[in-house]
């Protein structure tokens, strides 16, 4: 039993005493406590993305899979009840060999029975760059067939903590056979630096 517990305190040095990846910001609970602490002396700043999302439902690799829907689903045109799963790629420009700068992991259900509709829960997660490690998060409804959607921005983490601002969705792709979509998002965001 010693030997493990021995064991259990030498791994948990290792990964705490281990080098942040390049772009990522500590998370620990100190170096959070740090930041709000030191959150009085820093100036708030607007911050513009510009991306696009690949909503991927039909293809061998589905970035996108549905994991629940109600009886009347299949039966109702809005597809009322559907759930889908997703981890989509952010890219800098719309095509899919795009530069992949991160992904938007979340839900998002048909909740309308008059309109096509979604709420969607979205953490977008950077994976390049300067905001690389940190994320964004989103609770929104998202009326799919408007020009624009707006969507409100909760909170985030890493460089965007504290965050709140609003992304503006536009579909910039869509197939009606395979229902796969790429979404061009602008994202206005207003966090701390220091």
């Amino acid at each position: 039993m010693q030997v493990l517990n021995i064991a259990m305190l030498w791994l948990a040095v290792v990964i705490f005493a281990a080098p942040l990846a390049p772009g990522s910001i500590d998370q620990s609970p100190k170096a959070v406590e740090k930041w709000i602490k030191e959150l009085r002396h820093g100036k708030e700043k607007m911050t513009k993305l510009h991306f696009y999302l690949h909503d991927i439902i039909t293809a061998k690799n589905p970035t996108a899979v549905r994991v629940a829907q109600a009886k009347i689903t299949s039966k109702s045109p809005t597809k009322f009840g559907e759930t889908v799963v997703l981890d989509d790629p952010l890219t800098q420009g719309p095509e899919p060999s795009s530069k992949i700068i991160g992904h938007a992991q979340g839900i998002y259900s048909f909740v309308s029975r008059e309109e096509k509709s979604l709420i969607m829960i979205l953490n977008l997660v950077f994976k390049d760059g300067k905001f690389n490690g940190s994320t964004l998060s989103l609770l929104a409804s998202n009326p799919f067939l408007h020009q624009y959607r707006e969507m409100p921005i909760l909170g985030g983490t890493g460089a965007f903590r504290l965050a709140r601002g609003i992304a503006t969705e536009k579909t910039y792709a869509a197939n009606v056979t395979t229902k796969n979509a790429i979404a061009e998002y602008r994202v206005l965001v207003l966090h701390y630096r220091f």
